[in-house]
Order: C-alpha cells, then sequence, then structure tokens
C-alpha cells in the first residue's frame, strides 16, 4: 500500500487545492510548474491526445505557414465565419454544410447544444464528463444511469432504453467511447438505440474519441456521424485536440438538424473559430493530409493496446478494457488513489488523473493517458518501482 512521506505531503497539498481551484478538470502542467517550480514533469499522461499526430501537425505547421511567411497573415487578419469554415470541412466529413456548427473546442459545442436545445430533462450514463451535466441549467432535471464495474462499465443496452422509456427526457447523452472509462458502443447498437428513441428530442452522441476505437483488425473506426442524415434529433459531438493533439487552437465541430444550426448561427456563434483553427480545417479537408494522419491513428491505437496490456500485468491494480486514448485503473492494493497520483507525481514526474471528483465511481480509481511507446515505458516502470517500496 502506498504512504506518502512528509515532503511528499506538503507538496501533495499544493496539488490539491491546485485541483480544487480547476474544478472537475485538472490543473494543466503549466498551472503545476510555475506554482511547484521543483516539480519536473517527465510524461503528461494527465492529458488525452495524440503526441504523433502533434508532431505530424508542426511539421505541416512549419512548412505551410512559417518557412512560407504565412503566419503573420493568420494572427493578423479575421478567420473566416462559422458557415465558411463548416463549408470546407463538408467534403472531408460527407455532411452538407448546412448540418456543420464549428465551435471554439468541443466544449462550446457541448455548451450551446446543452444551453439551448435541452428543455426539461436529460438522461445521462454516469460516469462520464462531467460537463454534460455542470452546463444543465437550474430548471432542467437530470437524470442518471450508473454504469457497473462488474460488466466494466458496459452500458446495458435494452435497460438503457427502458429507463428512457420510463423517464421520458428530451435529452439523452452518450459519449463513444466513454470517458473516463473507455467503454466502447458498437455502431449496431447506436443504431438500435436511434430506431428505438425516434422521440426523444435530441441524442447527443460524444465522439470526441471516436478515432481511437476499432471493431475489427483493420483498426477502422465507426462514426455515427452520417446518421445526422436520417434523424433529426440525432447531435454529434466532435473535439479534434485529442486525436490530433492540438488543444491549443481550439478546435470542435457538432454535426446537427439545419435548424438547430441555423439556430446557433443566429445566436451568438457567427464568428468564433480562430486563425490557426482554421487553418487546421483546411489541412483535415485535404485528402493527403488525412491519409497520413491515417497512418499515425494506426500506430498510435497499436501503442495504446499494448501499453494497457503491459499495464495489466501490475498486480496492484485492476485496467478495465478501453478503446479510448486512456484507461480506468483500479488500485486494488489497498492505495489511496489521491497517493497514487501525488507519489507518481511528485517522486517519478509522471502526471496522472486521480478520479476521487468523478461521479458514480465507488472505489480507487485513477485514470491514466498513453503517451507515445517511450513515454508509456516510463510509465510503466515508475508505477512497478512505486509499488516496491
Amino acid at each position: 500500500m502506498l504512504i506518502l512521506d512528509s515532503e511528499e505531503k506538503s507538496i501533495a497539498d499544493t496539488i490539491k487545492r491546485l485541483k480544487e481551484e480547476a474544478g472537475s478538470h485538472s490543473p494543466s502542467v503549466f498551472t503545476l510548474t510555475n506554482e511547484l517550480p521543483a516539480l519536473k514533469i517527465k510524461v503528461d499522461a494527465c492529458f488525452l491526445s495524440n503526441p504523433y499526430a502533434t508532431d505530424f501537425f508542426i511539421k505541416y505547421l512549419e512548412d505551410d505557414v512559417i518557412k512560407n511567411n504565412k503566419l503573420r497573415d493568420i494572427l493578423e487578419f479575421y478567420p473566416s465565419q462559422n458557415k465558411v469554415i463548416a463549408g470546407t470541412l463538408s467534403k472531408n466529413l460527407n455532411i452538407p454544410t448546412e448540418n456543420i456548427f464549428m465551435g471554439n473546442g468541443a466544449i462550446e459545442t457541448i455548451q450551446a447544444v446543452i444551453h439551448n436545445f435541452v428543455k426539461s430533462k436529460i438522461l445521462i450514463n454516469l460516469p462520464t464528463f462531467s460537463s454534460y451535466y455542470e452546463f444543465a441549467k437550474n430548471r432542467i432535471e437530470v437524470i442518471y444511469n450508473k454504469l457497473d464495474k462488474n460488466d466494466k462499465f458496459q452500458l446495458d443496452i435494452e435497460q438503457f432504453i427502458q429507463l428512457i422509456k420510463k423517464e421520458k427526457p428530451d435529452t439523452i447523452v452518450l459519449i463513444n467511447p466513454n470517458n473516463p472509462t473507455g467503454s466502447y458502443i458498437k455502431l449496431t447498437d447506436i443504431k438500435y438505440i436511434l430506431a428505438e428513441c425516434q422521440e426523444v428530442e435530441n441524442i447527443i452522441i460524444d465522439e470526441s474519441f471516436i478515432h481511437f476505437s476499432f471493431e475489427d483488425d483493420t483498426y477502422t473506426f465507426k462514426s455515427a456521424a452520417e446518421l445526422v442524415k436520417y434523424y433529426n434529433n440525432l447531435i454529434i459531438i466532435k473535439s479534434v485536440s485529442k486525436d490530433f493533439g492540438i488543444a491549443g487552437i481550439r478546435g470542435g465541430y457538432a454535426l446537427m438538424n439545419q435548424n438547430k444550426v441555423k439556430f446557433l448561427l443566429k445566436n451568438g456563434y457567427l464568428w468564433n473559430i480562430s486563425g490557426l483553427a482554421e487553418y487546421f480545417f483546411n489541412l483535415y479537408a485535404k485528402e493527403t493530409f488525412y491519409q497520413e494522419y491515417e497512418k499515425i491513428r494506426v500506430k498510435f491505437i497499436k501503442d495504446t493496446q499494448d501499453f494497457f496490456a503491459n499495464l495489466s500485468k501490475i498486480k496492484q491494480i485492476k485496467v478495465y478494457p478501453s478503446l479510448a486514448n486512456f484507461a480506468l485503473v483500479e488500485l486494488i492494493d489497498g492505495s489511496k488513489c489521491s497517493d497514487f497520483c501525488y507519489k507518481l507525481l511528485i517522486k517519478y514526474g509522471v502526471y496522472t488523473r486521480t478520479c476521487t471528483d468523478k461521479t458514480g465511481l465507488d472505489g480507487e480509481f485513477v485514470r491514466i493517458a498513453a503517451r507515445s511507446e517511450s513515454e508509456n515505458q516510463i510509465i510503466i516502470d515508475s508505477i512497478q518501482d512505486m509499488f516496491l517500496y
């Protein structure tokens, strides 16, 4: 069982304060090192992104923008309006422009959808990304469906549908793969839920981690995006921060009924995308860029699944199956999850996320993100060494 010494406890108190100030999210590496300059962070396994894709994007940025002296244009002049950028993305997604709403990060699209389209009752699985219930206004009734760890946090489709028919919410939320559990719903099951729940006004499916999922040995991901053409109540939310490793440019989008898009554009979201984000979406629409990215995506998935397999060999922890770029890990040796995260960060420089504030998790859980192959090995070695003492 892990125990902090007196010096570690002192540093941990500061980290705890920073976590409380960050609310339901974790403090960034910049915040931690600013407050604790002696803290040497080697691996950020709290942040959820594909580091290979970040390197890939930076190469394009250097070759296209910096070397060609185009950075000033991106910084000095206004970017295009929301609808124009949506048109750029339309061909790549095979979705009509009028069904695409661009967001300043996925979080803006989540807030826009929850604040504008949820009327009286929303049904949300637990544990999940907290913004979906945090953004619900006071007049909104929130119904929770608790996922069972004995079922590896996998959604019971029939039970879920029966709960929907009983509670009659106007909105339901599915994150696929789910955060923080990494559990995945197959596309056939998504289609079944949509067919059975056509009376629900808004079915939100957050696919921020869909690029890390796969259903066969080709590693092809299966998005529900094109179903927006057939279901007026379907809303797909997508972040590019995780799969493309570019959270700093704040890019995201939502796919939905064209009347919903029109409403949002008329109510404050006409001009909300940065120049750097527009540059990325122009790249994203290029077939050659996407083909190169696809190779990087598959490599990262393979490294990630190898990492989870090696992580599972550590006897003091239980690693739940995940088709995301992170794993939910339960401590089964009597250690506290906060002590695990603090010691791993302070002594070994590996930053992970405690799940003490995740509603719906009973037990000692941490979330560990996959990183590059070399960083994953540092995580494994650090955890193994930590449990020796």
